[in-house]
């Protein structure tokens, strides 16, 4: 068979292989998971929405539907993004999406071609560089601090390479480092992003997440010149299974989508687009994100506390104000693909973070998540994972 080019340009998911060795030892306390809690998926109210479709628009709910999603929706949508996000955009601005990688993939075929440079913060997340691998993209990273991309370091990456086509950015408790952008450095960025002919791909599953700080306004919102392409998705806020997530755009970025669409999967699933409309018309779905955040950031509390009283204090560490991840970073010259054998072998499970580079990336990193483990099993595994740390830190 002649597999195209694009097959070896394939690689595999690193967080898939450390899933591998977790499932190989039962009864490892896992932090490697980017998983929602189960527990807070809203099960009853789910149930009677997805009841309520059937018996009220079962023939529409499983009937084809349009290529850019179902139109109610979409304005519902819409609402939400001008009042939550602040985002001036009509439905004509959204399509629907198979999960938010799938609006990933789709900004790669939009925009990528053969030897396009595409800038990401270092580290960044592996879906959408994985989105962007196919299609031969050169991929650079640009310096991050506390406050979100260094922009001195971004200007001189567009000043000095003519094919930067795509910045791929996470300004919200990014995934893997849990950090959020600073309203002044997400202003100072989009002035930049003006001066030069490329897409911002903002990438924003865990920006309601937020359960410390002040919100502070996506870059969509400020998005003069429809530079921005905007990810959201309900699989934080709600449930992943249904994979229910959308674009919003220019209204020439959306139609690209929808047509790309027609040749990949014709449209999204029309029975969870409608039970995703059911439950935000008949319930609150505010008030159960709002559970959300509580739940989350006891979790992540309980995580903090463990890692400022118990970890060597060589190392350093994301405090996040919201999202699913914080990020630990080891002393020169350890490797965190070493450490994991060891901490399965006792009992816990975390992601190195060298994968989440766009190229080389720091072998002394580890990314946590801490919304799938109960706030026991943070406790227990926090321990054995701090007892290992004060054997190898020096």
């Amino acid at each position: 068979m002649r597999f195209s080019i694009k097959m070896d340009r394939l690689k595999a998911s690193a967080i898939r292989a450390v899933q591998k060795k977790i499932v190989s030892k039962p009864g490892v306390i896992s932090f490697a998971a980017g998983l929602p809690d189960p527990d807070l998926f809203p099960m009853d109210d789910l149930r009677q929405a997805t009841l309520n479709v059937i018996d009220n628009k079962g023939k529409t709910a499983f009937q084809y539907g349009l290529t850019k999603g179902y139109a109610p929706l979409l304005e519902k949508l819409a609402e939400r993004l001008n009042e939550k996000e602040l985002i001036n955009c009509t439905k004509e601005n959204v399509t629907m999406t198979t999960g938010s990688q799938q609006g990933l993939s789709l900004a790669a075929m939009m925009f990528i071609d053969e030897g396009d440079i595409v800038l990401t913060e270092s580290p960044s997340y592996l879906g959408g560089i994985n989105a962007c691998r196919p299609y031969g993209a050169v991929f650079m990273g640009v310096d991050t601090d506390d406050e979100g991309m260094v922009i001195a370091d971004l200007e001189k990456k567009l000043k000095e390479n003519d094919s930067v086509k795509i910045i791929y950015v996470i300004p919200n408790f990014q995934n893997p480092t849990g950090k959020a952008w600073s309203y002044n450095r997400r202003k100072e960025f989009m002035e930049v992003v003006n001066k030069y002919d490329v897409v911002v791909v903002e990438d924003n599953p865990y920006g309601e997440i937020r359960f410390k700080g002040e919100f502070i306004p996506s870059l969509k919102s400020m998005d003069t010149q429809n530079k921005v392409m905007y990810l959201g998705s309900f699989s934080k806020i709600l449930c992943p299974g249904l994979r229910v997530a959308y674009i919003c755009a220019d209204k020439a970025i959306a139609n690209y989508a929808e047509k790309l669409k027609e040749g990949l999967d014709l449209q999204c699933n029309q029975f969870a687009q409608l039970q995703v409309y059911e439950y935000m018309t008949t319930y609150d779905i505010d008030k159960h994100v709002e559970k959300i955040q509580r739940l989350y950031k006891e979790k992540c509390d309980a995580m903090i506390e463990h890692i400022k009283n118990d970890f060597p204090k060589s190392i350093k560490y994301t405090d996040p104000e919201g999202g699913m991840f914080m990020w630990l970073e080891l002393p020169e010259g350890m490797d965190a693909n070493l450490l994991l054998d060891e901490a399965i072998k006792r009992g816990v499970a975390f992601i190195p973070g060298a994968p989440f580079y766009a190229n080389d990336g720091a072998k002394n990193t580890i990314r946590l998540n801490y919304t799938v483990p109960s706030i026991e099993e943070i406790h227990k595994g926090m321990k054995i994972f701090s007892d290992l740390l004060k054997e190898v830190c020096k």
